[in-house]
């Protein structure tokens, strides 16, 4: 059974930084596509970003491209979502998934993932 565990969320203010891992026990995580996404109150959840295995490509959704930058180390089984130049509005409990052993152009349907961690809190102030 794989599990994904999810650390690093916080508090900062406007602009500042976080950087969240997600460490994955099972060795297919290391063959999955694995994704960042994140739901605030009242709304739907939400794809930031994904990575597919070999991490030749990444994915991001628009509110966060040039500002967010994910990773993954295959040899730690975990992967990373560097948050940078943070907003209020990134405010939102953060999961991580991983799902088949591809990334596509549905990267950021929920459907497509079959394992989730927590969700960690991230909170922007202005």
């Amino acid at each position: 059974q794989v599990q994904l565990v999810v650390s690093g969320g916080g508090s900062v203010q406007a602009g500042g930084s976080l950087r969240l891992s997600c460490a994955a026990s099972g060795p297919t995580t290391s063959y999955a596509c694995m994704a960042w996404f994140r739901q605030a109150p009242g709304k739907e959840r939400e794809g930031v970003a994904a990575i597919p295995p070999g991490g030749s490509r990444t994915y991001y959704g628009d509110s966060v491209k040039g500002r967010f930058t994910i990773s993954r180390d295959n040899a730690k089984n975990t992967a990373y979502l560097q948050m940078s130049s943070l907003k209020p509005e990134d405010t939102a409990v953060y999961y991580c998934a991983a799902g088949g052993p591809f990334c596509t152009d549905q990267w950021a349907s929920a459907a497509r993932y079959n394992y989730w961690g927590q969700g960690t809190q991230v909170t922007v102030s202005s």
